[in-house]
């Protein structure tokens, strides 16, 4: 999360409005002035859980009965009582989630916690004390449990807190708020994004393809005003004393570029490919054609796949694999294969227009690296960019053929959403 003077000096304007009284009140106010989007939040609240905790040492009450902590869970979960829930978070943490030789003495688990406690085998009990409240039907049944199981959520993330919070007592709280704390989307490393953060991040395409259209059509209506043409203005100059009151510019004819996407999307490399591709997609209208093939060790367009990916994101990945001929003999990745064959069949979807980008690993499991269409393809187009997913530090290990490739065309790393958005921004050509 990026804090400038601004941020730093209305959260200060914040804290002096809203004083420290209301601990959840603090919290609103800052996060109003220190986040830039809603995704960030998810960083904000356990920072400042961390730093601002709700107390120090453990609950002064004595260690509770288990059965009598998870009755009176029971009916903090009944009447929806956050302030008592988190209460019971404590005590129970206290009570169940010590490890070591003595309670306390090496950690705290919220995961332990919640295993002796099981806060999920209390829906049923939960829902029988609100019907007796309330009455029941049976549409109103189901959305009270689902209200229920959202309470229980809420109790879990309490504990999580809570765990956290005695754990940072005792160890370095600075290194806890690197370790525990999940980055925001935007910058996990697609190699290890697991299910749920792909789709979290697909759910950012949009925005993010906004944002770089804007900047793309701020570069292009800068460019469409040319370069200075130094011999026509020095020309005009005459009449001035050989001033250059009025630079002439070189007037460039507007053009929209083409671009094509070769995607490997074998194993880990397919949540990168997948979601660069939906990104592509969502900027079609800056350019005048766009082409994407996919690939594992054969290669076929996908083009016509995407127009329904804007509106099943989640399901790309698994279209292509059933609809695309991606793979031969095996299912190995196999770029020498795949680029030669795009070379020999595709080879009219490059001209002096085109941008191609490759998007992969480049590991071609012992296989030969075909070079040599590499290079045709690169003679044949504009630009050719090569967006590695990998640490620059891995390329050239293993089966890597990284640093060949990178001999004949400009390879960038691009291991997260926030590398992959600054790289589109600058080399997708105007």
């Amino acid at each position: 999360m990026r804090i400038g003077t601004g941020e730093t000096v209305d959260a200060a304007q914040a804290v002096a409005a809203l004083g420290l009284a209301d601990r959840e009140l603090l919290r609103e106010g800052l996060a109003a002035t220190l986040l830039h989007g809603t995704v960030q939040r998810q960083v904000f609240d356990p920072v400042f859980d961390l730093y601002f905790p709700r107390g120090v040492g453990g609950p002064e009450t004595e260690p509770a009965d288990r059965e009598d902590l998870r009755e009176r869970l029971s009916a903090a979960l009944a009447a929806g009582d956050v302030v008592m829930m988190g209460q019971l978070a404590a005590e129970a943490v206290d009570g169940f989630g010590g490890y070591g030789t003595s309670p306390g003495s090496e950690g705290w688990s919220s995961h332990q916690t919640l295993d002796r406690l099981r806060p999920q085998t209390l829906l049923a009990r939960v829902r029988e004390n609100v019907r007796a409240r309330n009455g029941s039907s049976g549409f109103a049944d189901r959305l009270l449990d689902d209200e229920i199981r959202r309470r229980i959520e809420t109790f879990r993330r309490q504990v999580a807190v809570e765990a956290r919070r005695r754990i940072a007592e005792q160890r370095d709280r600075d290194e806890l708020a690197r370790r525990a704390v999940a980055t925001t989307p935007d910058r996990v490393d697609f190699l290890y994004a697991g299910k749920l953060q792909l789709a979290e991040l697909r759910r950012t395409v949009q925005p993010l393809a906004r944002k770089l259209a804007t900047r793309l059509a701020a570069r292009r209506r800068r460019a469409s005003r040319g370069s200075i043409d130094l011999r026509r203005t020095l020309r005009g100059s005459l009449s001035t004393g050989g001033v250059p009151m009025k630079p002439v510019l070189r007037r460039r004819r507007p053009m929209r570029p083409e671009l094509v996407l070769l995607c490997d999307v074998s194993g880990s490399v397919s949540g990168f490919s997948d979601f660069t591709m939906l990104l592509v997609q969502a900027l079609h209208d800056q350019f005048s054609k766009v082409r994407v093939f996919a690939f594992v060790n054969r290669l076929d367009e996908v083009t016509r796949l995407l127009d329904h990916g804007a509106a099943d994101p989640e399901g790309l990945g698994a279209r292509i694999r059933a609809e695309a001929t991606l793979t031969g003999w095996h299912g190995s990745s196999d770029y020498g294969v795949a680029l030669g064959e795009f070379a020999e069949r595709y080879g009219d979807a490059v001209g002096p227009r085109t941008t191609v980008f490759v998007l992969g690993d480049a590991r071609t499991n012992m296989s030969d690296p075909n070079l040599t269409s590499v290079r045709q393809v690169a003679e044949r187009a504009r630009r050719v960019y090569w967006l590695n997913p990998e640490p620059h530090a891995q390329w050239g290990t293993g089966d890597s053929a990284a640093p060949e490739y990178a001999e004949l065309v400009e390879m960038h790393e691009c291991r997260n959403a926030r590398q992959l958005g600054a790289l589109v921004a600058r080399l997708l050509p105007v």
